[in-house]
């Protein structure tokens, strides 16, 4: 056993620290040296000459100074660490980092909870049985073991695979390697390690120092099962953290659309920008452990509303000043401009907040998913539900509609134990970074336990109310009555939290996980989830109190034949299923949209009516929408939202529906190698035909994925012609990657296509 002992009594208080004062001079080369025995602390250089003395005012204490040149030969100090950056980043699957990678000064990343060896070389041989040393750990700026931040050990024989400690593993002459164990709860940053010889003389105990020059990135750890975001499957695994590229999903529930996103959760600097957010965030140390202080934390640092944040939201269209949210391709570009100007990157919208949070996430250890919602409903008063409201004549009140549903909301999922929650809560924990409401006066959303959202559990941490919302509330309609009382005409309780989904895991398949938010519409439990989240919402239970209704309405609108350029066509059918003749009127407005839900320009207003509708009969109206109705009125996403409102004169039976319906962009054709080699030029064909009847300005390509983005500015491309282009790509990157491509212009965006290519060496 080595002669040293953790035991403060031994040797006396052994780091007892005492400041030296101002005037005292630093140099990198210096090894500290503490008298204990009197708590005098001198600093030892290098060439062994002393420079200053520092002593604490301690009255009738005798000092017994250290001569000026020791004898160094005789003193046992390390030289040298090796990290074993290459076989502990295999070990450890840190090895896809470029920061291990570099050929100038690599850096060694590991995850909490797993060991890994280090190679010390000594100034002569070590003996176990006259020489100790000492681990030291330090974290943050201020470096505390009450804290957490501090951590000191000595050197043993034995495993300590669930604590700090360190182990001997061999020794060859001057060369000692260690083994060293760090605890599953570890605080998750970058520590600093030195290693301490202390020598024990004539009473007095000196502390010779060697403080390594780069930091060791200690990251979570979801292969180890007692860290709390451990997960058993290796395949989830190879998605949800080492997958560096995939598919957010967007348009909306008819017309479902993949859209590729180069997360690069291993880019040179993402993971120094991950724990920089952590830091300016002030989030306290000792809970730098837990994820779940860490997600809710990612999902206020992410956008810039609040702690200078990465990315500046935008949903007004005028992207002057910056980059419109749908030209992004990727987290890497975002991060990298963030890093370098410490300012916020303009702009962003949900999705591309969630590719930012699902990088960070698996940057840090932490397995993460991007989730589209679609029919996302966004309720600003927590009433948990959707309220519409109409004028008399069946126009939208906008003045009254606070609350909204978006057409499509990205979010994120991060996978962790919640030991703060009832059992069965843990797993899949939904957050967002989007600043839609202030959450402990911080635009943030999370975590929210998954599971819980189903079962209506919404007074759990965190913001269990506004998620319920988005994924399962009800839409409630009201018009005034003849006295202008507002009174609810129709629920919808099937609108909401429409083919939830996210990328399947090592496929490209979309997975629709719809039924971990929300039993199967309609179901028992589906409305006991209802009614027992709304005990903490709204408790209007009369809105749910519907009359006898003899006229049958709906809707059909085929959106995978319409593309931008071409007709919009939709049917609304009225069928009487009643004994007596029924006279309906009504009115269907189609406007542009945000995909926010937010209406933009009027398209086509059409009022009908009255329609005489015979028993057992079918009535239908017809609305068409021509690129010369709608040209100049889209907005991003080709988004209409269609409103309809007709009312049976005979009985007041009311019909209220608002939808919205996606008109397709065109393909972009692609034509690429399924091999290239790093380093090499090769070329890239993409091709697609514009369909509208105006030119398309201001263009260009954005390819993304192979280590570095691209953009490719192009000339204008004539109305209804076909655009070509070759692009020259050299990659930097090595391995199995997708080639990610858009095509971007003032009239069209995000005209995009990956596409699977192997680089090698």
């Amino acid at each position: 056993m080595p002669r040293f002992s953790n035991h403060p009594g031994r040797y006396g208080p052994l780091f007892t620290r005492q400041q030296p004062p101002s005037t005292l001079v630093f140099r990198n080369s210096s090894l500290p040296f503490y008298n204990y025995m009197t708590t005098a602390h001198y600093y030892i250089y290098g060439n062994g000459s002393t420079e200053a003395l520092v002593t604490p005012a301690r009255p009738n204490v005798e000092l017994k100074q250290e001569a000026a040149n020791p004898d160094t030969d005789k003193v046992l100090t390390v030289v040298l660490v090796d990290f074993k950056i290459p076989s502990n980043t295999k070990t450890h699957k840190t090895d896809k980092f470029d920061i291990v990678k570099s050929k100038t000064n690599p850096k060694l990343v590991v995850r909490r909870g797993l060991s890994f060896l280090i190679d010390v070389t000594f100034s002569k041989d070590y003996d176990e049985s006259k020489d100790d040393v000492r681990v030291v750990f330090d974290i943050g700026e201020n470096p505390l073991v009450s804290k957490g931040t501090n951590v000191e050990f000595i050197l043993s024989d034995e495993d300590r695979p669930k604590e700090w400690g360190a182990k001997i593993v061999s020794q060859k002459g001057k060369v000692l390697t260690l083994e060293i164990f760090t605890p599953p709860s570890c605080l998750v940053g970058k520590w600093k390690l030195k290693l301490d010889v202390v020598k024990k003389e004539n009473n007095t105990v000196s502390i010779y120092r060697y403080e390594h020059k780069d930091a060791i990135y200690i990251l979570f750890n979801p292969w180890c099962k007692d860290d709390s975001v451990y997960m058993s499957n290796d395949r989830l695994l190879k998605e949800y953290v080492l997958n560096e590229t995939g598919f957010i999903y967007s348009g909306n529930k008819n017309s479902i659309t993949p859209k590729p996103w180069n997360f690069g959760q291993f880019e040179t600097c993402i993971l120094d920008v991950a724990l920089y957010l952590l830091d300016i965030s002030e989030l306290k140390w000792e809970v730098r452990g837990n994820p779940i202080n860490v997600v809710r934390k990612i999902s206020a640092l992410v956008n810039s509303s609040d702690e200078g944040g990465v990315l500046a939201g935008n949903w007004s269209g005028d992207y002057r000043g910056g980059r419109s949210p749908l030209s992004w391709t990727g987290s890497a570009a975002i991060l990298e401009e963030y890093w370098q100007t410490k300012c916020p990157v303009k702009f962003g919208q949900c999705w591309v907040f969630s590719g930012l949070s699902t990088t960070i996430c698996r940057a840090l250890g932490i397995p993460a998913r991007s989730v589209t919602n679609y029919a996302s409903a966004h309720d600003t008063d927590g009433s948990i539900t959707i309220d519409v409201h109409f004028t008399s004549d069946g126009a939208s009140n906008d003045a009254l509609n606070y609350d909204s549903i978006w057409n499509f909301h990205v979010w994120n999922e991060a996978w962790m134990a919640r030991p703060d929650l009832p059992n069965g809560y843990g797993g899949w924990q939904a957050f967002d970074a989007t600043p839609q409401e202030a959450s402990d006066y911080v635009y943030c959303c999370g975590p929210t336990s998954v599971a819980a959202v189903k079962q209506g559990e919404v007074n759990l941490p965190y913001d269990g109310p506004f998620v319920f919302a988005e994924v399962n509330a009800d839409r409630i309609y009201w018009v005034p009555d003849s006295e202008g009382k507002l009174k609810s005409v129709y629920t919808d309780k099937r609108l909401i939290g429409k083919n939830i989904s996210t990328k399947a895991a090592n496929s490209d398949d979309r997975e629709d996980i719809t039924l971990t938010y929300k039993s199967e519409e309609g179901s028992a439990e589906e409305r006991v989830a209802v009614l027992r989240a709304n005990q903490v919402g709204s408790n209007r239970k009369d809105i749910y109190i519907q009359k006898s209704n003899d006229i049958e309405f709906s809707v059909d609108q085929d959106e995978s034949a319409t593309f931008v350029g071409g007709n919009f066509e939709l049917r609304f059918r009225m069928k009487n299923g009643g004994v007596e003749v029924r006279t309906v009127t009504g009115r269907i407005e189609v406007k542009s949209m945000y995909y926010t839900g937010v209406v933009a320009e009027p398209v086509t207003s059409n009022p009908f009516g009255p329609v005489t509708i015979n028993p057992g009969e079918e009535q239908s109206v017809f609305v068409v929408a021509t690129q010369a109705d709608y040209d100049g009125k889209l907005k991003d996403c080709c988004m209409l939202d269609v409103t309809i409102w007709a009312v049976v004169q005979e009985t007041e039976q009311y019909f209220t529906k608002k939808d919205d319906f996606r008109l397709r962009k065109p393909h972009l054709a692609i034509k690429a190698p399924s091999e290239a080699v790093s380093g090499q030029q090769f070329t890239v064909d993409v091709s697609f035909t514009n369909p509208l009847n105006r030119d398309l300005t201001n263009c260009y390509v954005v390819v993304d994925g192979l280590a570095q983005s691209f953009k490719f500015p192009q000339t204008n491309v004539a109305a209804n012609s076909t655009f070509m282009a070759t692009l020259p790509i050299i990659p930097t990157k090595v391995g199995k990657t997708d080639l990610i491509i858009s095509f971007n212009s003032d009239q069209l965006e995000d005209i995009n296509v990956s596409h699977h290519i192997l680089l090698k060496k």
